[in-house]
């Protein structure tokens, strides 16, 4: 009997239809299952084999083949996980072991394997207060620079600034010394402040509307590019896409992002459906894995990977698939400009790529330089950051560092992404 017959007429199949929403529950029921068990143990194997070199006979790949199509009439094909859950990686393993077919080729990972973002966080944030507390105080500085402003009032949160001072610290380390940064754990210190503090912090930190380049450059800087973006090198993009389909943290953020930032040309604003939100979001889950984006300049919207499509050979086409979903997006960039409320005149000028000498990016060679200036720009201000903050009673403590081990060393390293410029 095939697979796929006996998985459907299965009679315990249905005892978790209900429960099927999410992948680790739905795994647990299903290897209660004999039948979905033997299923689920094969597309693991074919799983397996399809992200390694191991080269499959006519006899595996037909039973790969009969796995996914039994597979189709069980719970665990509409299974999905929830953003920010525990043990995210090992439901999305679960999710791309039940949807390996769906990486056959480029471009094609258009079903997300998060459930549809809810439409407000149950819990309600403080920024407005926080946001009023600054404008009141003397920390409101230049009212024009709105990323000054936000960084101030995330380190009056003590979750935004106990999360963000830890990306920076490890996205920092070395910098002094002219050393390589640790990208992977830098890339895990983003991720854990994307998902750990709250949208109106995060957004607000990285999508900040600018009149002048100072603010452009903390903007742009906000990600810690010289560790999380830049290399010395441009990458081919082929390379990233690569990488990328390999980790299921990754893969899976890109699927969301294609899922929800597919441009439509139909669509007045680029989006289906309109869904500004869903794609905001699923760019930020973006950033922290091998295809992180970011701002191409400090005078600029526009976004971009840290890759080139030149000699790609044959492969041109799909390459160019790849970058253009950041720098060609239709729905990416409005939903961008929109967020910082830009007007159409100011969309239109600050869209295009525009660099200068100053400030354009080199890669890892202006890394020590710049760490090399935070340190100096440290040694003077760090003092009077605390100082102001001080007045403040619930931000002191926590932008000082207090209740937190950061060695010396590390503090000097955090002025451009910490303190008032």
């Amino acid at each position: 009997m095939r697979p796929s017959m006996a998985c459907q007429n299965s009679p315990s199949t249905g005892s978790f239809l209900a429960l099927s929403s999410d992948c680790t529950e739905a795994k647990r029921l299903c290897l209660k299952d004999s039948v979905c068990n033997t299923t689920y143990q094969t597309l693991e194997n074919c799983s397996s084999a399809k992200t390694h070199p191991i080269s499959l006979d006519h006899d595996a790949r037909a039973k790969c083949l009969d796995a996914e199509l039994a597979i189709r009439s069980s719970p665990l094909l509409r299974c999905k996980c929830r953003r920010r859950m525990r043990r995210q990686e090992h439901c999305l393993r679960i999710y791309w072991t039940v949807h390996s077919s769906l990486m056959h080729g480029y471009m094609n990972m258009e079903t997300s394997p998060y459930k549809d973002p809810a439409n407000k966080e149950p819990k309600e944030m403080d920024y407005n207060r926080l946001a009023a507390l600054v404008s009141d105080s003397n920390l409101a500085g230049d009212n024009t620079n709105h990323c000054l402003k936000a960084t101030h009032i995330c380190s009056m949160n003590k979750k935004c600034v106990r999360w963000r001072t830890a990306y920076a610290s490890i996205c920092t380390r070395g910098a002094e010394a002219g050393e390589t940064c640790n990208r992977l754990m830098c890339h895990k210190g983003l991720r854990h402040f994307f998902e750990k503090v709250h949208e109106d912090f995060t957004k607000r930190l990285l999508f900040c509307p600018c009149e002048n380049e100072v603010c452009g450059e903390r903007r742009r800087k906000a990600i810690v590019p010289e560790c999380s973006f830049q290399e010395s090198i441009k990458p081919n993009c082929l390379s990233l896409w690569h990488a990328c389909v390999q980790d299921n943290i990754c893969k899976s953020r890109l699927a969301d992002f294609q899922h929800n930032c597919q441009p439509a040309d139909v669509s007045p604003d680029g989006c289906p459906q309109h869904t500004h939100a869903a794609c905001l979001q699923a760019y930020l889950g973006m950033i922290g894995t091998h295809m992180t984006p970011n701002y191409i300049s400090n005078s600029s919207v526009a976004i971009s990977l840290w890759c080139t499509c030149e000699s790609s050979g044959n492969q041109k086409e799909e390459c160019d698939q790849i970058l253009g979903m950041f720098i060609s997006n239709k729905c990416l960039k409005n939903t961008i400009q929109s967020q910082m409320h830009l007007n159409r005149t100011t969309q239109e000028g600050q869209a295009e790529l525009s660099y200068t000498p100053s400030q354009s990016i080199h890669g890892r060679s202006t890394s020590t330089s710049l760490a090399s200036g935070m340190i100096q720009e440290m040694k003077v201000k760090t003092n009077e950051d605390i100082s102001e903050h001080s007045s403040l009673p619930r931000a002191s403590s926590v932008y000082s560092g207090a209740g937190l081990s950061w060695p010396c060393p590390v503090l000097l390293l955090l002025p451009l992404l910490l303190s008032p410029r």
